[in-house]
């Protein structure tokens, strides 16, 4: 099981915080898991389809989407942030 944290339009854009969840045993990477999530539709498929920038950490690292997790880790999502 992965716990996994959304923020900021994300979490406006899905309607939860976080939620626990247990993907595919095929779904290993950071692409997969966006494309599970995507394979939920409407608000999940706009936002993980690929089409607007997201941001991944792993156990509050950030992480390439190319990265993988094992089970029991902490995964977040959130777009990305500039400063000024």
């Amino acid at each position: 099981m992965l716990k996994v944290l959304y923020f900021a339009r994300l979490r406006e854009a899905v309607g939860v915080a976080q939620e626990d969840i247990s993907p595919p045993e095929a779904v290993v990477d950071m692409n997969g898991l966006m494309a599970w999530l995507a394979a939920r539709g409407g608000a999940w498929q706009q936002e993980f389809a690929g089409s607007r920038p997201l941001r991944a950490a792993i156990n509050q690292e950030l992480v390439p989407n190319t990265a993988t997790f094992k089970d029991g880790d902490e995964i977040a999502f959130f777009p990305p942030v500039t400063g000024g």
